[in-house]
């Protein structure tokens, strides 16, 4: 399984790497850890060389992670994607024709058995579990939610992403340049 045949989603949190990863074969990437004062440019570079950004509305320095602040990215910076932990940014995203991926923490069965009723409330496109090196689990929570899974954090070696996969998720967003480098599309 892969989304969009890409096995890994790089996750960018220094500038240095985007533009490594402008001239990859991927094609969707991960924005964390951002200032809005950047997001316009880097998104319309990202555009410029074919790429299609998930931006993490949660960690957009200078702006916050609420409903207006994701009207906002929707409308003026415009993403592929947003990724967040809220359900009301999710909202505004699928509202506005935006992939909706919404994070989820899994800390033990009470947080996934929340998690089952925040994904059915939301009905985001997408799923990103953390910490991604519990693939027992994306078996089980792939059948109760039927969206595609993202496995991210922890994920440190070729192991780690062959289980995530192997486990169920469609791909692994993680921020190891080897790990980009290893799984990098043909």
């Amino acid at each position: 399984m892969s989304f969009h045949n890409q096995s890994i989603l790089p996750a960018v949190r220094k500038m240095r790497d985007f533009e490594i990863l402008l001239n990859s074969k991927y094609t969707y990437i991960v924005l964390l850890d951002t200032h809005i004062g950047q997001l316009k440019s880097v998104i319309r570079e990202g555009n410029r060389a074919g790429k299609k950004i998930l931006l993490h509305a949660d960690l957009v320095q200078g702006l916050r992670n609420d409903e207006h602040g994701a009207e906002f990215l929707c409308q003026e910076i415009k993403p592929a994607g947003l990724i967040s932990t809220r359900s009301s940014v999710l909202g505004v995203a699928k509202r506005r024709g935006i992939l909706s991926v919404q994070r989820l923490f899994m800390l033990d069965s009470m947080a996934l058995d929340t998690s089952y009723s925040m994904v059915r409330n939301t009905k985001p496109d997408c799923v990103e579990v953390l910490p991604g090196i519990i693939p027992q689990v994306f078996e089980e929570l792939h059948e109760q939610i039927k969206v595609p899974i993202f496995a991210g954090g922890f994920i440190r070696t070729i192991e780690d992403v062959e289980a995530a996969l192997s486990g169920g998720a469609a791909a692994v967003t993680t921020s190891k340049k080897e790990l980009w480098k290893h799984f990098q599309p043909d």
